[in-house]
């Protein structure tokens, strides 16, 4: 069968317009994606926008509350530490109208005592020293004594306390090494 021109230029504008409502669908169709990917990263602009605000807020709620707890955080101690004041004073009272000497005495071991439980309770402890070996991490050399052999290395007296806050150093026993 044999086409004429004009159905030749049918069929021809038909597949055409065939072409052309599948290209037209498929703009829409890619239109639409558009839209919703354009959509899809507002919403997550505005997600990161708001996470990032309430990290900032984080942020300086914790370091508000960390200066807080710096601020306060003596606060228990010195508290903790008002009845020892008040013992030292009333022995201080004590010594002016007294003459009993042992009843001092006995009243400034107590108070001492009564330090060294609040000292204890507060996980500061002292670094021991007495026949220790000589630790740079503990210990700080006043001076060397020649004290023989068995003593090389070896603490052979201290001349000032050192102390511990749980492991950390807050003050190094200043001593006098073996050599």
């Amino acid at each position: 069968m044999i086409m004429s021109k004009k159905d030749k230029k049918e069929q021809k504008n038909e597949v055409k317009n065939e072409g052309l409502q599948e290209l037209e669908a498929k703009v829409a169709e890619l239109e639409q994606a558009k839209t919703e990917l354009e959509e899809k990263i507002a919403e997550l602009e505005d997600k990161n926008l708001r996470m990032m605000a309430e990290f900032d807020n984080f942020r300086r709620r914790t370091n508000k509350e960390k200066l807080e707890l710096m601020d306060t955080a003596g606060e228990r101690i010195f508290k903790e530490m008002l009845p020892l004041i008040d013992d030292f004073e009333r022995a201080v009272e004590a010594m002016d109208k007294t003459d009993d000497i042992d009843a001092v005495r006995q009243g400034i071991r107590l108070i001492q005592q009564k330090f060294l439980s609040f000292l204890d309770k507060n996980d500061v402890h002292p670094i021991e020293t007495e026949g220790a070996d000589f630790n740079t991490d503990e210990h700080e050399a006043v001076t060397t004594f020649a004290a023989g052999e068995e003593q090389k290395g070896k603490v052979i007296d201290c001349t000032q306390k050192g102390y511990k806050l749980g492991e950390k150093v807050i003050r190094f026993a200043k001593v006098v090494v073996g050599e």
